[in-house]
C-alpha cells in the first residue's frame, strides 16, 4: 500500500491520523481484479459481482482443462476438470457435476468452463454406466471429489474444505444423496432432479433445487417440489422453477441456471456475501422464472 503523503506540521496529530485512516480505506477500496480479496474473507475470489458479470458466458478467470480417463480412476467414469489458470489467488473451491440417466458427460459439460471462469475448479464426470441410479451417482460424485482433491493433477489448486456437488436428473437426485452422505459439503445444486426418495431430513448442505414447469420426466409436483419441501426448514435452501422449460433444459447453456448457480456456489462455498444480493430477496417471476421459494436472508 502507498505511504500516506507528508502532512503539514500545522495540522493536528488527530487530523493526521484521520487522514491516514481515510487513505488506507481508499487504498483498499481501489483494489480490483481476480486477485483482490476482502480482508475478512480469505475465500473471496474475483472482483465484486454485477448482474452482467454473473450472466456472462465467461467470468474473470482464464480457464484450462484436463481430461481424466475412466481407466485412471476408480468409483466413477472419468471426466474433464476445468480450472482457473492462475496460481496467484491460492486455492479454489471445487464442484463435481453428474449427468443424468442414459446421458454422458457431454450433456452437462457447458457448466465446466462457465463455472470455472468464475473462480472454481469444476469436474464434469461420466458415470460408471449410463444406467446408474441416484444413490450410485451420489457415491460417484463423492469419489470424483476425492480424486480431485487427493490424486488429480490440479489437487494443489483445490481447497478440500470447500466442495460442492451438482447433477442433472438422476445426477440431481445423486447430488442430494451425496449431500446426505457427506454433510461437510458446502453446496448442492440438483438440476431437474429425479429420485424415488422424496424426504431429505438428513441434509445439512445448503441446497438450491431447479425445477422446470414443463418437466414430464421428473414433474416438479413429484420430484423437485417435494425434495425442497422435505429439506430441513432450518437449512439454507431455495427452489427455483424455470419457466417455459423442460426436463432437458439443463443440458444446454442457460443463463438463468448459470446466474443463480454461480451466486449459490459463491455464497456458500466461498462464504462470499457479495452474492447474497442475487439470491435475496428471492427472484421474482419473469420470462425465465415461473416461481421461487427459499429462506432469506441466509444464515450459514
Amino acid at each position: 500500500m502507498q505511504q500516506h503523503p507528508h502532512t503539514s506540521r500545522r495540522r493536528t496529530g488527530r487530523l493526521a491520523g484521520l487522514t491516514a485512516a481515510l487513505a488506507a480505506v481508499v487504498g483498499l477500496s481501489t483494489l480490483t481484479g481476480p486477485g483482490a480479496h476482502a480482508a475478512d474473507n480469505p475465500y473471496e475470489r474475483g472482483p465484486a459481482p454485477t448482474e452482467s458479470s454473473i450472466e456472462a458466458l465467461r467470468g474473470p478467470y482464464a480457464v484450462s482443462q484436463t481430461s481424466v480417463s475412466r481407466l485412471a480412476v476408480t468409483g466413477f467414469g472419468g471426466g474433464t476438470i476445468y480450472y482457473p489458470t492462475t496460481t496467484a489467488d491460492g486455492t479454489f473451491g471445487a464442484i463435481a457435476v453428474s449427468p443424468g440417466y442414459t446421458a454422458l458427460e457431454s450433456s452437462i459439460s457447458w457448466l465446466g468452463p462457465r463455472l470455472a471462469s468464475q473462480g472454481f475448479v469444476v469436474f464434469t464426470i461420466d458415470t460408471n454406466t449410463t444406467l446408474d441410479q441416484p444413490d450410485s451417482r451420489g457415491d460417484q460424485l463423492l469419489a470424483a471429489l476425492d480424486y480431485l482433491t487427493q490424486r488429480s493433477s490440479v489437487r494443489n489448486r483445490v481447497d478440500s474444505g470447500r466442495l460442492g456437488v451438482m447433477g442433472h436428473s438422476m445426477g440431481g437426485g445423486g447430488s442430494l444423496e451425496a449431500a446426505k452422505d457427506r454433510p461437510s459439503l458446502q453446496a448442492a445444486i440438483p438440476l431437474t432432479p429425479w429420485n424415488l426418495d422424496k424426504t431429505w431430513p438428513e441434509v445439512r448442505t445448503p441446497t438450491l433445487i431447479f425445477g422446470a414447469d414443463g418437466d414430464t420426466i421428473a414433474p416438479v409436483s413429484s420430484h423437485a417440489e417435494p425434495f425442497y419441501n422435505n429439506l430441513p426448514s432450518s437449512l439454507d435452501r431455495a427452489y427455483l422453477e424455470l419457466n417455459n422449460a423442460t426436463h432437458f433444459t439443463p443440458n444446454s447453456s442457460n443463463t438463468t441456471i448459470a446466474k443463480y448457480s454461480i451466486s449459490w456456489l459463491k455464497r456458500f462455498i466461498d462464504n462470499d456475501t457479495r452474492y447474497e444480493q442475487f439470491l435475496c430477496p428471492l427472484p421474482r417471476p419473469s420470462l425465465t422464472i415461473e416461481e421461487s421459494r427459499g429462506n432469506c436472508p441466509h444464515t450459514s
